[in-house]
């Protein structure tokens, strides 16, 4: 790899993103939360485990944050999984495909009950992720950002289709990006 990679590939600006945060914004907490946790289980954990096929931590931290969505445990009980066995191995800090799929997974997707907008991160994590894991380390911004969107996009239909009309506590969130 004769490059640096970027962390996460999107743009706030894209007229996607645009109308995925509109969205965003009409549902609950719950709603969001779980359809984030769901994505990064079924797209971001394989590459994860692929990378780093020993380590089920992030197995487990996505299991309690849906758990959680669907008020099954606590928020606080989340947090305590994550503090307690959440220590990067070292082996992730040289991958930047499993470093990405990490910060998908444990620093966005996990904490979206918390920090709604955490939302947006975890997809641009999951974009580079999905891209890097795809296209190895050496292609370009256009391509790795064509598979960002193909990521996009389809988080933006699995939220369509679970997204629950006229929800009675919207997030309305103030994305500050």
């Amino acid at each position: 790899m004769s490059r640096k990679l970027r962390k996460t590939l999107g743009n706030v600006n894209d007229a996607l993103v645009q109308e995925l945060m509109n969205l965003i914004d009409t549902q609950s907490k719950a709603t969001v939360a779980r359809w984030c946790a769901e994505f990064a289980a079924d797209v971001v954990l394989p590459i994860y485990e692929k990378h780093i096929p020993d380590d089920d931590r992030p197995r487990r931290m996505l299991a309690a944050a849906i758990d959680c969505a669907e008020g099954k445990i606590k928020f606080a009980d989340v947090k305590n999984i994550r503090v307690a066995e959440w220590t990067k191995p070292p082996e992730l800090w040289m991958n930047p495909v499993a470093m990405a799929a990490a910060r998908a997974i444990i620093d966005t997707a996990c904490m979206v009950w918390q920090t709604p907008t955490h939302s947006l991160g975890c997809l641009w994590y999951a974009g580079a992720a999905v891209a890097y894991d795809r296209l190895g380390l050496d292609a370009t911004d256009a391509e790795y950002d064509a598979v960002a969107n193909e990521v996009l996009a389809e988080c933006f239909e699995r939220l369509k289709a679970v997204a629950v009309p006229n929800e009675p506590k919207p997030l309305n969130c103030k994305w500050g990006c």
